[in-house]
């Protein structure tokens, strides 16, 4: 935890003097997306606190809006934690994202579509497997995603995705071979991409769909496995 809160003070001039409890979940939330506070992790109040230089109110403010975005959960007279998720959360989350991301493709209308985001987020992907960096390739795949949600240009879902998103980060936290995880996907983002870059939206969302199918088979195989192996330590 030392080495954390030590990391985390890097993260005290993002918020200025205008600092306020979004400001700090947002922090937070993007220091968990990246694995930073694995799940299961109890998070001190004064050493977070301290680290950020915020009060403790501010800081259970912070707290509670990451509770209710189901990042953090607290326990009675324990304190907070990163919330480690169940197989049925796994689940929900691809079923929201099903929902949403194929009903974002195939709403576009006519091409040709604003696919710049994509494109960046393909390449990412590209330098991320050159590097053999497949946390960064996990991290690729998520920009790419936000990136076709953003296809919708709507700020509300793009907010609600981004809950999702982070969400996502934390069952790919606990798989133990995130080359095995992520890299499958790599070349499926990229037909996507080409199908959109092409103007075949009813083809882009069939891929999607496959691919989100596809992924939440493999997902939840190497989650239930995981659990089940930690639930028995």
């Amino acid at each position: 935890m030392a080495e954390q809160l030590a990391g985390l003070a890097d993260d005290r001039a993002l918020l200025g003097r205008t600092s306020t409890a979004e400001r700090v979940s947002d922090i937070l939330r993007s220091r968990i997306a990246d694995g930073y506070f694995p799940p299961g992790t109890r998070l001190s109040e004064d050493g977070i606190g301290g680290a950020l230089g915020v009060s403790r109110n501010t800081l259970r403010e912070a707290f509670r809006l990451l509770t209710h975005e189901r990042l953090l959960i607290h326990e009675l007279n324990r304190g907070v934690f990163v919330r480690v998720l169940t197989v049925e959360d796994v689940e929900d989350i691809y079923r929201t994202r099903s929902l949403v991301e194929c009903a974002v493709v195939r709403g576009l209308g006519e091409p040709p579509y604003p696919l710049r985001g994509l494109a960046s987020a393909v390449a990412e992907g590209d330098a991320a497997a050159a590097d053999n960096d497949w946390k960064a390739m996990g991290t690729a795949n998520i920009h790419f995603h936000q990136e076709l949600v953003a296809l919708a240009g709507s700020e509300r879902t793009d907010e609600l995705m981004r809950s999702v998103f982070a969400e996502l980060r934390l069952a790919f936290h606990v798989v133990d071979d995130p080359r095995r995880l992520h890299e499958p996907y790599l070349a499926r983002n990229r037909r996507i991409l080409q199908a959109l870059q092409a103007g075949e939206r009813t083809t882009a969302e069939h891929l999607l769909q496959t691919y989100l199918a596809d992924s939440l088979e493999r997902v939840v195989e190497v989650y239930r496995r995981r659990v089940g192996e930690e639930g028995a330590e």
